[in-house]
């Protein structure tokens, strides 16, 4: 099984990150923003410096999947820069964010003149490959309700609160593992009642993390070489 933890999909080293984006200032993206849209042209990369950019795809008929979170020291957009291709998906920011951009001219001149950052490029994509693989699995193997568990335990992990309430909507999730409301709806109406988790508007919170982990057909948390 694929960890749950917050993917590293798309993050840096801290020191890495620095390096690439060295001289730009930060800028200032609000709730809502769209950095850019799927099949735009891939113009600039992207390095979060706070906050988190929900990456979507969309079909043609406007339904939307939720591929991933992208979180401080991710890049967004480095896909496009790297084969000139146009955006895979698009990318979106969640709350307020701090993020850096640099054109993807001088994106490529960094790659490819520091070769501190040249071998860590390429293990960044093929984390990507690897967690774009286990999510496909799922979709493929798993039952929503096994989705759905590993969803919230990864939702938790990294955008809990410090009461552990993740603000999150129903509909979200369901855009999230690209099941219908009413299936989301009726898998979490049942963990609320057996008080495996607890639900308020807008979010969810985990009250019994080794049942949900069961749920998802995952070892208990202390066997986290396993996950």
């Amino acid at each position: 099984m694929p960890h749950l933890r917050p993917p590293r999909s798309g993050q840096l080293a801290p020191d890495l990150f620095q390096a690439l984006f060295a001289g730009h200032p930060v800028e200032r993206w609000a709730d809502g923003d769209e950095l850019f849209l799927q099949d735009d042209p891939p113009d600039r990369v992207f390095g979060i410096v706070s906050g988190a950019v929900e990456i979507s795809l969309y079909s043609p008929d406007g339904r939307k999947i939720v591929a991933n979170m992208e979180m401080a020291n991710s890049l967004v957009g480095e896909i496009g820069a790297l084969d000139g291709g146009t955006r895979t998906a698009t990318a979106t920011c969640v709350g307020d964010c701090e993020i850096y951009s640099i054109t993807r001219s001088q994106f490529l001149d960094r790659v490819t003149r520091t070769p501190s950052l040249s071998a860590p490029m390429i293990a960044l994509l093929c984390a990507r490959i690897r967690w774009i693989n286990a999510e496909f699995g799922d979709q493929v193997m798993l039952k929503v309700d096994a989705r759905l568990a590993k969803r919230l335990l990864f939702m938790s992990s990294g955008f809990a609160d410090a009461d552990g309430w993740v603000d999150i909507s129903q509909s979200d999730l369901a855009d999230f593992l690209g099941a219908t409301r009413e299936s989301v709806n009726k898998n979490l109406k049942q963990w609320r009642e057996a008080r495996i988790i607890d639900i308020r508007r807008g979010g969810i919170r985990i009250l019994d993390e080794g049942r949900l982990r069961a749920s998802a057909a995952l070892p208990p948390a202390g066997d986290r070489g396993q996950d």
